[in-house]
């Protein structure tokens, strides 16, 4: 299994955020996130997707092209690419903003890829976003007051608890039906969410 991270960039709002590859690690950037990159001087290792929204793409830069009547959005079709290549680990970038349609099915493939047993989170200029299924994460303290939310996706999340937040959570059910865990708050220390059955989607917000 390869420990290094797929760095995946789309067309949607970016943020340099976190956004470090280092030796190892795979940039692919999805249509028209090539186009963050080339502003940034980056040159991804690979350009995939329909080509309907990219502007310009550098020379020499490897290309995978694909029908525009396909089944999978180019950000799925960039995951799917890295996860062939042995990447376990994704960061998305340019996952929100745009067409609501789009930031929706990054979601869905964020939780996708949670429920493979993979890692995966979106860095947008305005939340960090994670999935979850089974399992328990761990986060470190961040500003007190930020907003963090949990959201059932997928059907019941059963057993969720929420340890070190202003609004602590035991053994819950949360419905992808009922927005319980919405609006929740950090307190400046390290925090923990946890579901024994299910999948959630966990929104964190940034600061600005």
């Amino acid at each position: 299994m390869n420990k290094s991270t797929a760095y995946i960039v789309g067309a949607g709002d970016f943020t340099s955020k976190g956004f470090l590859p280092g030796r190892g690690d795979i940039l692919v950037a999805a249509d028209g996130g090539c186009d963050a990159l080339v502003a940034l001087g980056i040159r991804p290792h690979i350009v995939l997707g329909d080509m309907d929204s990219i502007i310009r793409i550098p020379k020499g830069t490897a290309l995978l092209r694909f029908p525009a009547k396909k089944n999978l959005t180019d950000m799925a079709l960039a995951l799917r690419f890295a996860a062939v290549q042995g990447y376990r680990r994704f960061k998305l970038y340019g996952a929100t903003g745009g067409r609501l349609d789009h930031t929706l099915a990054n979601f869905q493939t964020l939780a996708s890829l949670a429920r493979q047993g993979h890692h995966g989170e979106i860095i947008a200029p305005d939340i960090l976003a994670y999935a979850l299924a089974d399992g328990q994460l761990r986060f470190p303290p961040v500003q007190a007051g930020t907003l963090v939310s949990v959201f059932a996706v997928g059907g019941v999340a059963e057993g969720v608890s929420l340890k070190g937040l202003k609004y602590p959570l035991g053994d819950a059910k949360l419905s992808p039906f009922t927005p319980l865990g919405v609006s929740n708050e950090a307190v400046g220390h390290p925090f923990a969410i946890s579901v024994r059955r299910g999948t959630l989607i966990i929104t964190i917000g940034v600061p600005d």
